[in-house]
């Protein structure tokens, strides 16, 4: 790993790995992340990503947006993103993604609760897995970028309120400090500081702590979305996510005694209040979810295939009986505070992606927005970098190494600091979904 970059940029999911196809191919940037590369949860998306249909569609996805996000949203990030949304699906296939589409060649767009309109795209049932793939194959073939898996972020180098680099820790525990121009924040979220999330476990948040004791400005950081349905298992580890498409798509919701209980297309908080409420009504640890009777066994192997296999794995056939599901942790709403151009409110660092808020979502994200935010913003940021990234300079700040040298402590601290703030915030939240949770 050199010394010098012009830009680094921290995780390899759809927003870091956008932003670096976004920049200029003269420069010199630097990608990380904790794990292996493929390890993001926009690889695990399952459900798609939006697209505004025309005119006539955006007065009903602006609404749609904004009531899912309880109207605390920023109208101008909204806008940005509906108004950005076909120029990045273009740009998302001339990458090479391949969009369900219908026999006449248009578009096969599906819908997901919280949409008044079909206008998700999607690859089956794994289109994070799809956008991700091709993204990452784009960035490996680029000169320019260099890529390290296994190496973590864990300081900002910084100056009078000014990013200067980032301090890392590479596979094998060396640390050393690394110098930009630009930093992009491109980490996830928190799924890992949680016992049940569909995220993956190494995303601990450690962004927001490293923010946090830079007095770098967050954002409802306690807008913890939790998702209605994931498979309910008494297995460790990560949750299965079951899409919001399968309820899309004709699923209902089941008590104990198998009668439907709630409209499953609701908005997801408002879902996840009624299968609380039911769970506890009916003394259980799960609902169940069907599908059986709308869509035939081998509709479903086709339009969910990696849902049906996982859930067959689990033994449950999904085209002859009800899944058992419950909700978990699964999104970040809030984060790191940014502008419409991904800026923070320390000067040369972005953020975008999960990690950012710019406030798009509001107080609860609407199904499928979140593939499409990420890249519009890291775009954004990737175009704001451009207009000064010739007369930016390197500096080389002096950084004490000594004092990451317990690197375990320096996790845990992380992730203390990171659930005190939630606590802060929202004791009830913090009580109800961290406490002995983590």
């Amino acid at each position: 790993m050199k010394k010098n970059y012009d830009v680094v940029i921290v995780g390899t999911g759809a927003a870091g790995l956008y932003a670096a196809l976004s920049l200029s191919k003269d420069l010199n940037i630097l990608m990380i992340t904790k794990d292996m590369a493929e390890n993001s949860d926009s690889y695990l998306a399952q459900g798609g990503i939006c697209m505004l249909l025309n005119e006539d569609d955006y007065e009903s996805y602006f609404e749609d947006t904004m009531k899912a996000g309880r109207y605390e949203n920023r109208k101008e990030s909204v806008d940005i993103m509906l108004r950005s949304s076909r120029e990045v699906i273009d740009s998302l296939v001339k990458y090479g993604v391949d969009f369900e589409r219908e026999a006449d060649g248009s578009y096969s767009f599906t819908r997901e609760g919280g949409h008044s309109a079909f206008r998700i795209l999607h690859h089956d049932d794994v289109t994070g897995k799809e956008i991700t793939s091709e993204l990452l194959r784009n960035v490996r073939e680029l000169p320019n970028v260099d890529f390290y898996e296994y190496t973590t972020m864990i300081d900002i180098i910084a100056k009078d309120n000014e990013a200067k680099g980032i301090v890392v820790s590479d596979k094998e525990g060396n640390i050393s400090p690394v110098y930009c121009k630009k930093v992009i924040l491109a980490t996830g979220g928190i799924g890992g500081l949680f016992k049940n999330s569909t995220n993956f476990r190494h995303l601990t948040g450690d962004s927001f702590a490293i923010a946090l004791k830079h007095g770098i400005e967050l954002e409802n950081i306690n807008y913890i979305q939790i998702h209605p349905t994931v498979f309910y298992s008494e297995k460790e580890g990560r949750r299965f996510l079951i899409s919001e498409s399968v309820r899309g798509e004709g699923a209902i919701l089941l008590d104990k005694n198998g009668e439907r209980f709630t409209d499953e297309l609701q908005p997801r908080d408002v879902v996840t209040g009624e299968i609380l409420k039911q769970m506890k009504k009916d003394g259980t640890e799960h609902v169940m979810l069907s599908i059986k009777d709308t869509m035939s066994k081998e509709e479903i192997a086709e339009r969910f295939p990696n849902i049906y296999a996982h859930c067959l794995e689990e033994g449950y056939d999904m085209g002859k009986e009800a899944i058992p599901v419950v909700p978990a942790q699964h999104y970040l709403m809030g984060g790191i505070h940014t502008d419409r151009d991904g800026k923070t409110s320390m000067k040369n660092l972005y953020a975008a992606g999960e990690t950012a808020c710019n406030g798009v979502h509001g107080a609860n994200r609407l199904a499928s927005n979140s593939l499409l935010e990420a890249l519009v913003f890291a775009k954004r940021a990737a175009d704001d970098i451009m207009k000064d990234i010739d007369t930016a300079k390197i500096e080389e700040v002096a950084v004490d190494l000594e004092k990451y040298s317990s690197l375990d402590e320096l996790k845990e601290q992380y992730k203390r600091i990171v659930l005190d703030e939630i606590k802060r915030k929202d004791g009830e939240f913090y009580d109800k979904w961290c406490n002995n949770e983590n």
